[in-house]
Order: C-alpha cells, then structure tokens, then sequence
C-alpha cells in the first residue's frame, strides 16, 4: 500500500468544538498563551497554568471525532497512514486512527518536572498540585510550551521522507519547526492542503481543497480512489 502521511492543526479538530487561540490575537478564550503555554509561566503561576489545562482536558471529554477524523480512519483500508499531528487532543485515535505521532504532547497525560521520561495517562480530567511523580516531584502536562524543543521531530522526518501523498488538514503551516515537515517530502510527493482559508506558502505540488476538515476530507478520499 501507499504511504499516505497527514499533518494535522488546530482546524482538524475545531469541528469537535476544541477551541484554538490562533484565532483570536493570541488569546485562548480569556487567556493569553504566553501566560499559560511557556515554561516561564509555569514557573511563575503553577496554579493558573495548571488550571488552563484542566479547562481544556474537562473540554477535550466533551468533545467528538468529527467526519475528518472518522474518514481519515477509513483510508486506512486502502492506505498506510500515519497522521503527525500539532493537536494535543486524542479525537484522532477515538475515531479509530492507529499511527498517530503528537508533536506537541498529549492532552490526557502528564510528566515529571525531574525526569520528562517518566510519563502517565492521567485519570480524568483534574491534574492538581502536589500530584507527584515516583521520584516525588511535581507532575506537569505533557504538553510541549512555547520555547521548549520538539523531540518527536526526530521521528516525523523520517516518516514525512518516505510519503507517497502528503495531505495537510487545519493548520497555517505557520508554528515551526511543524511547519518545516513538508520540505522532507520526496520532490515528486503530490500534497493536498485542506483548509477554508488558503495559508501564504510556498509548496511545490500542491492541490488546494477549501474546506473544512469533515468536507475536505471527503474530497480527499474521492481524490485519492483515483491513485489506487
């Protein structure tokens, strides 16, 4: 089967009903990023920051695989898909998605703030202070803050190197280094970009689908039939 490789944004899922701050200048609701997604900030306000991510966690269990994420599943019957996705929600493995690589870390589990090796699926959606871990620190998201290094691009190169058609759902292609994926490409890899809003880049190959991720991808899977 052909490799189909999927890099996924905030758009994938906003039709869930997750809300995105990229949206609104910078502010995510009545928050402002910086004041809830950097390192510095935990540092200085834990309990505000920790209290940011029980929101979107309590948030996250409300919330449903859309059509996106429910047709992405399906192609894996005639694909090798592996989805590298910028979401921190779990929708697309709800939706029955099985190669899912998170760049930014993982909504429903948290890590030790001494050894980020040491990382637990969280029960429910509460992490509170002076929840620790085995070697007795604080426990933090597992959420990749502003600032930080992105250690899952390591393996997302090479799984973008090895693409046969790329397919770009939800995202500006503006938050590096994610945005840099899809020069790993093979120079003859056709990419589909679905997205409402047309992003300013520069991409060879590309086949423009202006819509929402549940439409978009329908119009992908008829798209692709035509390769198999």
């Amino acid at each position: 089967m052909k490799n189909l490789v999927v890099i996924t944004g905030a758009g994938m899922s906003a039709e869930s009903g997750m809300k995105t701050f990229r949206d609104n200048d910078g502010l995510w609701e009545e928050y402002n990023v910086m004041d809830v997604a950097t390192p510095e900030a935990w540092h200085r306000d834990r309990e505000l920051v920790n209290r940011f991510y029980n929101e979107r966690r309590k948030q996250l269990y409300k919330c449903r695989p859309n059509a996106g994420h429910k047709g992405l599943a399906e192609l894996q019957q005639d694909f090798n898909v592996n989805i590298i996705t910028q979401n921190i929600d779990d929708l697309h493995e709800r939706a029955g998605n099985k190669n899912v690589l998170h760049l930014h870390g993982e909504l429903k589990k948290v890590r030790s703030t001494v050894d980020e090796n040491l990382i637990y699926d969280l029960d429910g959606w509460e992490l509170n202070i002076g929840d620790k871990c085995e070697k007795g620190s604080q426990l933090r998201p597992h959420i990749v803050w502003f600032g930080e290094a992105v250690p899952e691009m390591d393996n997302a190169i090479p799984i973008v190197h090895q693409a046969d058609i790329i397919a770009i759902i939800g995202t500006s292609l503006a938050v590096y280094p994610a945005a840099g994926l899809v020069h790993y490409a093979p120079d003859d890899c056709p990419i589909y970009l679905i997205d409402p809003k047309i992003p300013n880049t520069h991409i060879n190959n590309v086949n423009y689908i202006q819509k929402g991720s549940g439409e978009g991808v329908s119009i992908l899977k008829e798209k692709l039939k035509e390769i198999l």
